[in-house]
């Protein structure tokens, strides 16, 4: 299972409230599978894949990518220079806030939820995984465990 989340990123010279009403406005009207994915920047956590909805994030203004995750993915705490604003496509999405990763304080995103993270706010995110985790290689030689002895 993946989790789909859109970001959005404002550069906005004008109160937070006029920026959350201009990210609700940056809607996607091109479907994921349409979009050109492949590996999220090398400031993400490896496994994430990544695709550019709109603008370019790596110029000032206002932008929309997507990103994929794969389940039990985690972004370490971190902060940016403008708000976020993070709207779940897929799956359930983890936000916390904090200098540390806290996984028992962070607050479920759902499909369909929208919310903002300020600029400068530390946070943290992960997706869900449904536990217990387990593996069983089809050949047991495969094992990790058993090919380190």
């Amino acid at each position: 299972m993946r989790c789909h989340v859109l970001l959005g990123a404002l550069i906005l010279m004008s109160a937070p409230f006029l920026a959350a009403q201009e990210a609700s406005k940056a809607k996607s009207t091109t479907t994921s599978a349409a979009l050109h994915w492949g590996p999220a920047p090398a400031v993400f956590p490896a496994g994430a894949q990544m695709a550019v909805v709109s603008g370019d994030p790596s110029k000032t203004g206002e932008f929309v990518v997507e990103l994929s995750m794969p389940a039990g993915y985690k972004i370490p705490p971190h902060f940016h220079p403008t708000d976020e604003t993070v709207q779940v496509k897929k799956g359930t999405f983890l936000v916390g806030m904090g200098d540390v990763f806290d996984a028992k304080s962070t607050k479920q995103m759902k499909v369909g939820d929208k919310g903002t993270i300020p600029a400068q706010m530390h946070h943290f995110a992960a997706t869900t995984a449904m536990g217990p985790f387990a593996m069983t290689y089809v050949n047991p030689a495969d094992t990790p465990q058993k090919a380190a002895k």
